[in-house]
């Protein structure tokens, strides 16, 4: 603010000194062209200042005017959250190979369950201090979704795809974050449109170690992993085994989107002495913002039941825009990453 008041003094200042100078110049015309008609004798020589000083005065004015036009110009406004958000998802959805999402059941045995597998059962937990939510978004894939995600400016823990021929730049997109996850394609019970190099049920110990290997080379900071569909693959207990095995080696932790209701991965992390993760709550299971913004809540009050909840949404318009419009919601309970649930 003081530079602004100063620049506006300075303006003042500046057209004030014109001013004096062209009526200065005026007086000094006006006295000349008195003398010449006096002493030699031009009878219109008083005639012909006045209209030369209202030429000159009219000039001066216009360059004046010019200034004080310019000078109203306003900057551009920053765009807001919402505006940027906004301009971002447009710009997703005009792209030719842009990625069309059905909705969150694509992550369940290709939409074919009628309901979402239940949470896992937990007990009741009072705690004094705030409830922890982390909300998860999977497929994270191109830039835009990242910059989507980040103008929102809340804690939400980015799982990127690994790299395909339609997703390039996911192992660069993460690199350029503090904190990310890794959103692993496992095999599913019915799914048409599979990822590459999707872990199935009869891959050997040595078939997966060298995917995980591969993909700590691809994401050297990933510290957690949760499953892209693999309703088939988590309801198995040998590739389970087989999995967890690998990614303990990486020092690497699996939580279970629990994509089946039948999954394997409680008995399997007891096994291997770890603590069992899994989503709690699927903010768009159904794609329409008013379901979403029902979701929100139902894990806000799962969180505030058990003293943390986990939920996982994925990069649509629709979700991205309701976590925004929930943000005074969310001051509810302590909104943090993946990695602060215990």
């Amino acid at each position: 603010m003081p530079k602004k008041k100063k620049q506006t003094k300075a303006k003042n200042s500046s057209k004030l000194l014109t001013y004096i100078a062209w009526t200065l110049a005026i007086i000094a015309i006006i006295l000349s062209s008195l003398l010449v008609g006096y002493y030699i004798g031009y009878d219109n020589a008083t005639e012909d200042a006045g209209k030369y000083v209202q030429k000159e005065k009219k000039k001066n004015l216009a360059l004046l005017q010019e200034l004080d036009q310019k000078a109203k110009i306003k900057p551009k406004k920053t765009p807001d959250v919402k505006n940027r958000l906004k301009e971002v998802l447009e710009k997703e959805t005009k792209k030719k190979k842009a990625t069309v999402y059905v909705s969150a059941s694509h992550e369940i045995d290709g939409g074919s369950l009628a309901h979402v597998p239940k949470m896992a059962k937990r007990e009741k937990k009072l705690t004094s201090s705030k409830p922890k939510l982390a909300i998860i978004i999977d497929d994270v894939g191109t830039k835009s979704q990242v910059n989507a995600i980040k103008s929102l400016h809340l804690p939400l823990t980015m799982s990127f795809l690994p790299p395909s021929a339609g997703r390039p730049n996911t192992p660069r997109l993460a690199a350029k974050e503090p904190f990310y996850m890794v959103h692993l394609p496992m095999e599913a019970m019915n799914w048409s449109a599979e990822e590459p190099h999707t872990l199935r049920i009869h891959d050997s110990q040595k078939v997966i170690s060298k995917r995980i290997a591969d993909i700590k080379k691809l994401f050297p900071r990933v510290h957690y992993i949760n499953n892209h569909t693999g309703s088939k693959f988590t309801a198995n207990e040998i590739a389970m085994n087989r999995l967890i095995f690998a990614l303990k080696k990486n020092n690497i932790y699996f939580i279970d989107s629990r994509t089946t209701a039948k999954t394997k991965a409680p008995k399997v992390l007891k096994n291997f002495g770890l603590k069992y993760l899994s989503r709690d709550v699927f903010l768009d299971h159904h794609m329409d913002k008013p379901y979403v913004l029902k979701q929100i809540k139902q894990a806000i009050k799962v969180a505030k039941i058990h003293g943390s909840a986990i939920a996982i949404g994925h990069p649509h318009k629709n979700t991205l825009q309701a976590l925004y419009e929930s943000k005074k919601l969310l001051k509810e309970v302590d909104l943090v990453l993946i990695n602060k649930i215990r």
